[in-house]
Order: structure tokens, then sequence, then C-alpha cells
């Protein structure tokens, strides 16, 4: 959602205050048959708007700062993955686990066991009758990650040899560590989800083609047009307070 999208929006709900405020001051001689603009519904209709948007800014912030907080718990995942096979490495392990270990180190990298060929290579196969699809082999997702660093964990476990005195590569840290990661992706998916709801909440407050407030501003100009008159001071008052329908 862009932030020009998002000041949209509020400009709405602003600009609806506004349209309130002046049909509250037409008094009693405004009385629409249309249950949707008379001035309770929308009073009600413009503390829900508001609310939504104030709600869908908090969501907005916890969002931002609980993928934040996961980028920086993420960040020193790569140089300790080194130092964790490095530690296997100086150990006597049978080769078959030193692979495993290899290869869960190498997808927390985001390489490939063999390099990626260029075009010109592919080319070249296809031409001896050789056909080379490489698939993508980053796996660099949170979820991929995690994934791996749980393999690689436990792995570890049942290498006896893999005692550090580090504490930061031994079983205990790298599983507290692991936790932690999990718990902040977790925390990004729940606030990303929420904010997703609220966002479809705030489309259907403010966008929705019946009882939206754009749509009901619309359909306030006309009853003022109907009773005041298209060149009336109070139709002139609202008529060109803008809305306007964003996704």
């Amino acid at each position: 959602m862009s932030k020009t999208n998002e000041t949209g929006h509020a400009k709405n709900v602003a600009n609806f205050e506004t349209l309130l405020s002046y049909v509250t001051g037409y008094g009693a001689v405004y009385n629409p048959s249309n249950a949707n603009i008379q001035l309770s519904a929308l009073t009600e209709k413009a503390t829900a708007a508001k609310t939504i948007n104030e709600q869908l800014h908090d969501a907005a912030a916890k969002n931002s700062n609980a993928i934040a907080l996961r980028d920086l718990a993420f960040k020193p995942l790569k140089q300790l993955s080194t130092r964790v096979l490095s530690a296997v490495k100086a150990n006597n392990v049978a080769q078959q686990v030193l692979d495993n270990a290899v290869s869960h180190h190498r997808k927390i990298q985001g390489r490939r066991a063999t390099a990626k060929l260029t075009a010109e290579e592919k080319n070249n196969l296809a031409t001896s009758g050789t056909v080379v699809n490489q698939v993508s082999a980053s796996q660099q997702s949170y979820d991929n990650l995690l994934d791996t660093l749980d393999k690689q964990i436990k792995l570890l476990a049942t290498i006896p040899q893999y005692a550090p005195n580090e504490v930061d590569l031994q079983l205990a840290s790298l599983t507290t560590l692991y936790n932690d990661l999990l718990q902040k992706n977790r925390d990004v998916v729940a606030n990303t989800s929420q904010l997703s709801t609220l966002r479809i909440n705030r489309n259907n407050t403010l966008y929705d083609a019946e009882t939206g407030i754009v749509a009901l501003a619309q359909d306030v100009k006309n009853y003022a047009r109907s009773v005041f008159g298209s060149t009336s001071p109070q139709y002139k008052q609202i008529s060109g307070i803008p809305f306007r329908t964003l996704s």
C-alpha cells in the first residue's frame, strides 16, 4: 500500500467529517428519508471511519517494528552458521554427517551445491542434446531459513564430538536462538495478517458501493441539492469537498 494512498484514505475520512459538520449546521431542514444519510447514521459512520483508520495506523507501526526486529535478529545467522560449520569440521566426524552439515550451511548462505550455468553453457548443452533446467536454490525466505536451522541443530545433536566451549555455538544457545527467530517470524506473520484484515475493513467502511463514506458523501450532496438547489450557498458549501475511491 503506497504512502500516497494511505494519505488519500486519511483525507477522505477528514473530508467526511467536514461534510458532517456542514450537514449538522443545516439543522432540522436536513431531513432525508434515506436512513443511511440521516445525521445519526452519518455521525456513526464518521466515527467508524476515523476509528478504523487509527487502528490501521497502530497496526502498521507494530508490523513495521516486528519486521525490523526480525531482520535484526536474522542478520547474524549466516556468520554464525559459518562458525558452527567450522566447529563441526574441527572434529573428526563421518564424511556423510559433514556433508549434511555443509548442505544445511550452504542453504543458510543461499549458495548452490554447483554453480549456476550461464546461458551460453545451457545453449551448448542443448546443442548436444542435453536439456538443463536449473531451478532456484536460494531458499532464503525466513520460513526456509528456520527450517534449515532446525535441521542443522538436530544434526548437531547427533554428533557426540560437537561440544564447543563457545557458549553461542552450544546446542542450548542455538536452540534458544531458533526459538527466538521462530517467534519473531510468527510475530511478523500475525501482524501482517491483522494489518491485511484491517485494510479490508477500512476499504469496506470507506469504499463500499452503497454504505462507504465516499458513496454516502455523494448521496448527501445529491440530497442537499434537492433541498436547497444547485446554486444555493448550502449546496456550494459541500459540493466541492473532494472524495476519491482508492484501492
